[in-house]
């Protein structure tokens, strides 16, 4: 698995409260339709606490099974349980995934040694590339670099990270620290392209659930040197970026997505639909960006 580019986050479809699993299967032929570089299924994005754990497998299995080897399946695979985390390990390396994203984790908040315990017990649960997944607004901790270096040299499958502290010195410093066969990935659209001229290779996206082409297209053009292009594309899709951050993420993907005919804008408990307010913004931003 190449690990660059642009990753999209999937929204997990639901009708009527239940996984709309023929709607999911159209959004994976749409982003490989597309041209994303991979598909990342139950993350944050994809409601996965929200997912019982027979949906969660069975979201996971489609999208693999949808995918059929043209694009990586990359699924979310972290709880704030370690044991409950190497169990889920374990479960999904044996649905035809390409690799796992294990978040840090939430609530709990470890410390840097906790962190190190944690993610050496999925690591050594997997043969699969791990991507580890550093989000402090919504885990409550920050694994600092150190940790991440730490454990990269410890476990060969430790691929990558996802990092969304929203810090370029961060950045930084895993690139500085790192071996050139570990992948620095945005968790922050706004902040891919920042980011990748530091180092960092592409990103984990939200964007790209409705803007796959474009997203793929902004990383490919800095990987090709094609800079000043790429910062084009960056400018055209930022007011996009912001708008799907609004209210609460996948609260605004969501409803993008249905007005791309793919899902219904529904979220689960306790998340509900867009504002209504909200949502012209929204049209517009996406009317914008050449989207609708």
């Amino acid at each position: 698995m190449k690990l660059q580019g642009c990753f999209t986050a999937i929204v997990t479809p639901f009708r009527n409260g239940a996984v709309d699993f023929a709607a999911l299967r159209k959004i994976v032929r749409f982003q490989v339709r597309n041209g994303i570089n991979g598909l990342v299924p139950c993350g944050s994005t994809g409601e996965a606490a929200t997912l019982s754990p027979e949906e969660y497998l069975e979201v996971i299995g489609t999208v693999a099974a949808e995918a059929g080897g043209k694009v990586p399946v990359v699924p979310g695979v972290g709880t704030n349980s370690t044991a409950k985390s190497v169990e889920m390990v374990k479960k999904v390396s044996a649905l035809g995934v390409d690799g796992l994203l294990a978040i840090v984790p939430y609530y709990n908040k470890p410390t840097q040694e906790g962190m190190t315990v944690h993610f050496s017990e999925i690591a050594r649960a997997t043969r699969l590339p791990v991507i580890l997944y550093n989000i402090p607004g919504r885990t409550g901790v920050n694994m600092l670099p150190a940790t991440v270096l730490g454990l990269r040299a410890r476990f060969s499958n430790i691929a990558g990270i996802k990092e969304a502290s929203g810090s370029l010195d961060q950045v930084s410093e895993l690139v500085n620290g790192a071996d050139p066969g570990f992948a620095v990935l945005s968790g922050d659209d706004s902040l891919t392209l920042p980011m990748m001229s530091v180092g960092a290779r592409g990103g984990i996206s939200v964007v790209s659930n409705v803007a796959p082409a474009a997203s793929s297209k902004l990383c490919s053009l800095f990987l090709e040197g094609k800079t000043a292009a790429a910062a084009r594309l960056h400018h055209k899709l930022f007011p996009l970026v912001k708008a799907l951050f609004t209210e609460t993420n996948p609260i605004p993907v969501k409803y993008a997505v249905s007005l791309l005919g793919l899902c219904r804008p529904e979220p689960r408990l306790p998340l509900l639909p867009l504002s209504e307010a909200r949502r012209a913004p929204l049209k517009k931003a996406l009317k914008a960006a050449g989207v609708l």
